[in-house]
């Protein structure tokens, strides 16, 4: 790991892969739950943790420096099940890229366990990990102007649900009506760090 000052009370801290990261940012999270971290925020991202609000950051920084990734914690505790329409206009490239059938598609990808790895790039983004590196696939050359609200995208190794219409590059294999942000819920994500998430195929788009 490589320890970094952010400011007079916070620290970023840098790790090799996005799973070492998921592992940190639960490790982490549990000790602040225990009492035996004090910090305001923890926040997760594709390959670093954000720890602010911090007493102590330079103890703090020396123990994580001396410290090993801890191994990843088992995908348990309360799932949010998103209802989706295999139905995506890029369906038909992401099944050429796995080499397998349209339905197939919506087979293995719900079939997954997910977890929010880490939010972003809008209010209620959630980056989704869960499927094999096999299923990985490129962004769109060309990204759309306008990608709809609820859209069900992969890119890379993530998955994730478009909370509002805005431009994106990621392959849209879905569509939910779910509402992944609302300032009037509390919380007003639906989905947050470290949270497993399952997609229930509905519709003629579903699961045979």
């Amino acid at each position: 790991m490589n320890v970094l000052r952010v400011g007079a009370d916070a620290l970023l801290v840098e790790v090799s892969s996005g799973e070492e990261a998921e592992a940190l940012h639960a490790e982490l999270s549990r000790r602040r739950a225990q009492g035996t971290l004090a910090a305001r925020e923890i926040v997760p991202g594709a390959r670093t943790v954000l720890l602010d609000g911090l007493a102590d950051p330079v103890r703090l920084s020396s123990e994580l420096a001396a410290a090993e990734v801890p191994p990843a914690p088992p995908r348990a505790g309360h799932v949010v099940e998103i209802p989706v329409r295999y139905d995506g206009p890029d369906l038909a490239d992401v099944a050429g890229h796995w080499g397998v059938a349209e339905r197939e598609v919506a087979h293995i990808h719900a079939g997954t366990d997910f977890r929010v790895a880490f939010c972003g790039f809008a209010p209620g983004f959630g980056y989704l990990t869960g499927l094999p590196a096999r299923y990985d696939v490129p962004r769109r050359d060309t990204p759309r102007t306008a990608v709809p609200a609820g859209s069900v995208a992969l890119a890379g190794p993530y998955t994730g649900v478009y909370p509002r219409s805005s431009p994106g590059g990621w392959q849209l294999v879905g569509s939910t009506d779910a509402v992944l942000w609302d300032h009037t819920r509390v919380p007003a994500a639906l989905l947050s760090p470290g949270t497993r998430v399952r997609f229930v195929p509905v519709g003629r788009q579903g699961l045979p």
